[in-house]
């Protein structure tokens, strides 16, 4: 007999056979991995050195509610440090949100396509997912209020949208959040926010100000070239980063984590120019497949997407034939991160190729 409650073990027999791949298995081995949304940087050697002379001291616990790195991101943000909750990687994060409010009945109201383990988080909270569809790739704020019922508890605004890579305007979101009631929570997910220079994609933190209901959920993992450490972090009203901090688990981000996000900050200016590098291969890559006829949406994120539909899966066919792993969503498209010149320069290589073919 199992163990497990009824609806529970529904639950997870479900999301077993829809979790997508690249959340539940390592990609396949090939010379060039762009299929998951990693810097292609090894950690700075300041970063790398601070690691090093904390691996001595792993025979201790950790900050166990990693106090120390809420306040470094407080003072790097400019925020109070009683706003800040740091967890394990942003899916951490959300994870804690998505439980925070979930009760029988209750909604949580996303984009789709947008992040995959948004309906995950939603169904393990006990939450009602609803998906409301992108149009042109770009979130549908109008059909997402459109959306809202009295059941709404938590809203997730991915914003640049993974996978596509677009983003929404600072006056489309402001419209969006006098939708909203009072009591509904708005998640905007900033995992690549370090990456956008539309100058007319808003910064969540600004947005925030006055607006209490309003979470930004950002993370360690791109930007800065920490994804094997998990971390990420919120920012929030006080009463809300509380009520997270109830529920997270004590020590649930680890000694190196958290000494390595903290160096990471103090070497902003470097990794400001690993940035900077990126966004100019992204813009390449995009700028030579649009030349080539590829239709790509404008990305203001470290990956760029091609929404091929049902040839998605023979596209990704012909980039592991050039030993470039990229990213398939069945029937949607294909999302391809930017790596460094040379696995960016074959998988433009691929693309000709297929191209050619088709």
């Amino acid at each position: 007999m199992s163990v497990l409650r009824p609806h529970l073990r529904a639950t997870l027999a479900d999301l077993s056979e829809r979790r997508p791949e690249s959340l539940t298995s390592t990609p396949t081995d090939t010379s060039h991995p762009l299929a998951n949304n990693e810097s292609p940087f090894a950690p700075l050697p300041s970063v790398a050195e601070a690691m090093a002379a904390a691996v001595g001291r792993v025979n201790r616990y950790p900050d166990a509610a990693a106090g120390g790195l809420a306040n470094d991101i407080a003072a790097w943000l400019q925020v109070g440090s009683d706003q800040v909750v740091v967890g394990c990687g942003s899916v951490g994060v959300l994870q804690l949100l998505f439980e925070m409010v979930g009760e029988p009945g209750a909604e949580a109201l996303y984009a789709w396509r947008s992040f995959e383990a948004y309906p995950m988080l939603a169904e393990l909270a006990g939450l009602k997912a609803v998906a409301v569809p992108l149009r042109g790739e770009r979130h549908d704020l109008p059909g997402m209020a459109a959306a809202i019922t009295p059941r709404t508890r938590l809203i997730v605004v991915c914003n640049p949208n993974s996978p596509t890579g677009t983003t929404v305007k600072r006056a489309e979101l402001e419209d969006f959040f006098d939708a909203v009631p009072d009591g509904c929570l708005v998640v905007l997910d900033e995992a690549y926010r370090e990456y956008v220079r539309d100058t007319g994609s808003p910064d969540g933190l600004r947005l925030q100000r006055g607006r209490p209901d309003v979470v930004v959920v950002r993370t360690f993992s791109k930007a800065f070239g920490l994804a094997g450490l998990r971390v990420g972090y919120l920012v929030a009203d006080p009463a809300i980063a509380a009520g997270v901090r109830m529920l997270r688990l004590p020590y649930c981000v680890n000694q190196l984590a958290q000494v390595a996000a903290s160096a990471s900050l103090r070497a902003q200016d470097e990794l400001t120019a690993r940035v900077e590098r990126t966004v100019r291969e992204r813009d390449r890559v995009r700028s030579a497949l649009l030349g080539a006829g590829w239709p790509v949406p404008p990305s203001e994120t470290n990956f760029l997407w091609l929404g091929l539909g049902e040839e998605s899966a023979g596209f990704a066919e012909v980039c592991a034939a050039h030993e470039v792993n990229v990213r398939i969503f069945p029937g949607d498209g294909v999302r391809v991160t930017i790596g460094e010149r040379k696995a960016n320069d074959a998988f433009l290589a691929a693309a000709k190729e297929y191209r050619r073919s088709h």
